[in-house]
């Protein structure tokens, strides 16, 4: 928590030309509109819209900040392009914001900054009506995504890859944490070469790096002793031997996505996955993994996941591997930081350089420890690995809407919307799926008619149903385990050995408009697996019968009737 006297600073400095956004981690960073190319008054009145966005409600990170003052500048560039730049909004036509609009490009960048700009300027009271109001009113159609999903070999060797690098980095780590235990247990004999190991390998684990002593030059340099039994002063050498690099927790970072379909921001603030107290009769850990996903609107920020690592091909078992992987750096980095509390923790091999670093919305480094993955380092795991681009955007993709083909930390309309309906791969596959549910419609629509047979009268040896006559009622299609017939009186429609004849006709349109009535109360899903087929025979009896004679049928409606369909619709009736 931040000290008692503190207070964030206002967003628009007192020149009114610099915003300043704080992000949530209390970091800050200035925006100068006083560098955009248009008149003061204009970049005045951009600073002040600008500012009133950089709050928690509207933007929490630098990354939606950064955004925003791109597109700012793009449309601050084209105004100055013009021959008569409007010194302030109030001076923007109908003419010129449709002029603008033409000027984008019909490609993603373009429709950003069109709408980036638009939720902005909207909020200016002076942009309210008239003809610039109207303008910037109208929408722009997105266009069609161009990332699209890996083939299913393709997805394989970029998940392959990832496994070889982590497993090598997991079992070099096991094996040097077996050595190191082995030391501080005092299996080996002292000065000996696995002593000195151990020696070097105790400070790895305590200070995150070899033992040094500063040479005349003001060098920091490791121990000849060290040196010789490590096997040289290289990272492969030294630190990776407890802690992992940046490409493997990149690899990490591939994995996670692939097995939970995470994206680079969940992975960014995964919290430490806690075991479950009680692991069960068979001993096997449960995990209850935290999730953050901030794009998912205020109050659903968190969700948990929980995953058991029973055996080397269960989902909770890449948790287990990415705990021991990165034992030693959390505990190092929780002496340094307690409280920090972050899964992919990941050694620098410049730390002299994590100052520079300019995205302030990732969490800060701890000493020689950085966290996540960060874009950077997926396209550069990427490029080492052989494959064309960073593999987080399209693995997603295909993790989300191809392999589970189910929503993962974002809402059933976005998973429709930006994942299925717009990926080749799923349109191809549907194909098929949509194939088949024709036939099945079509199949269910033929069975879906009247069997039993129609007549002017009852014949004499039937015995009468709740809604029909039967003439064998121990030899039907539908057959009970005890003999006689298994089915519901609502099957005597669509059944051969029965008749229907016009003093059913009554009770017949009377439960037609009872289950017409429930089509208007219940999920379609429920009403049709329930009701539909019973209600589409009844439909082809209407269609037989005709107009006259099914009003006929409901004037004739009676109150046994009535009674009749309502025991026949709470199941009273069933045998």
């Amino acid at each position: 928590m931040p000290p008692s006297d503190h207070s964030a600073p206002e967003p628009l400095a007192d020149d009114g030309l610099v915003v300043r956004h704080m992000n949530k981690n209390n970091r800050v960073k200035e925006y100068d509109f006083a560098t955009l190319p248009v008149a003061e008054p204009m970049q005045r009145s951009l600073a002040v819209l600008f500012a009133t966005r950089c709050n928690p409600h509207k933007w929490k990170s630098h990354l939606s900040s950064k955004m925003y003052w791109r597109q700012m500048t793009l449309f601050a560039t084209f105004l100055s392009q013009q021959e008569n730049p409007p010194a302030d909004l109030d001076e923007l036509t109908g003419a010129l914001v449709n002029r603008w609009r033409q000027s984008l490009t019909k490609t993603a960048g373009g429709y950003n900054t069109f709408t980036c700009v638009v939720r902005v300027l909207k909020d200016d009271a002076r942009l309210q009506s008239g003809p610039a109001a109207e303008a910037l009113a109208r929408r722009m159609k997105a266009p069609a995504s161009g990332t699209q999903s890996y083939a299913d070999a393709e997805f394989d060797e970029i998940k392959a890859a990832a496994r070889r690098m982590f497993r090598a980095a997991l079992l070099r780590i096991n094996e040097n944490a077996r050595h190191l235990e082995r030391w501080r247990n005092g299996d080996f004999a002292e000065a000996s070469e696995e002593w000195l190991v151990g020696e070097a390998l105790d400070a790895i684990a305590r200070t995150g790096d070899v033992p040094r002593y500063t040479d005349k030059n003001g060098n920091r340099v490791i121990y000849g002793r060290h040196r010789r039994v490590l096997g040289g002063r290289r990272a492969e050498h030294t630190w990776q031997r407890l802690f992992l690099s940046r490409m493997e927790a990149t690899a990490l970072g591939v994995l996670l996505l692939a097995e939970y379909g995470w994206n680079l921001s969940v992975i960014d603030r995964a919290a430490v996955a806690r075991a479950t107290p009680d692991p069960g009769e068979d001993g096997n850990p449960t995990y209850r993994i935290p999730v953050e996903k901030r794009k998912r609107g205020a109050g659903r920020y968190y969700e948990t996941r929980n995953v058991t690592d029973h055996g080397a091909d269960s989902r909770g078992r890449l948790i287990t591997q990415a705990l021991e992987a990165t034992r030693f750096a959390r505990a190092l980095v929780e002496r340094l930081a307690p409280g920090t509390d972050l899964m992919v923790v990941w050694r620098s091999n410049r730390p002299d350089r994590s100052h520079l670093r300019k995205d302030q919305d990732r969490h800060p480094s701890v000493g020689v420890f950085e966290f996540g993955v960060h874009t950077d380092a997926a396209k550069e795991w990427a490029q080492a690995q052989g494959f064309p681009g960073s593999p987080f955007q399209r693995g997603r993709r295909t993790v989300v809407a191809v392999d589970r083909r189910e929503p993962t930390q974002h809402s059933q309309d976005t998973h429709d919307r930006k994942y299925a309906l717009v990926d080749k791969r799923v349109q191809a596959e549907a194909v098929e799926v949509i194939a088949a549910g024709a036939e099945d419609a079509a199949r269910r629509a033929r069975a879906a008619v009247l069997v039993a047979q129609l007549r002017d009268e009852p014949a004499p040896d039937d015995v009468e149903t709740a809604t029909a006559d039967c003439s064998d009622f121990d030899n039907g299609p539908y057959p009970a385990p005890d003999g006689g017939c298994g089915a519901s009186f609502l099957m005597c429609l669509a059944c051969e050995n029965a008749s229907v004849h016009p003093g059913h006709h009554p009770r017949l349109v009377h439960l037609h408009e009872a289950l017409t009535n429930l089509r208007s109360v219940l999920p379609p899903p429920t009403w049709q697996e329930d009701w539909g087929d019973a209600h589409a025979r009844l439909e082809d009896l209407k269609r037989k019968l005709g107009d006259g004679t099914w009003n006929q049928g409901l004037a004739r409606v009676t109150d046994a009737d009535r009674e009749l369909i309502d025991l026949l619709l709470t199941g009273s009736l069933d045998t």
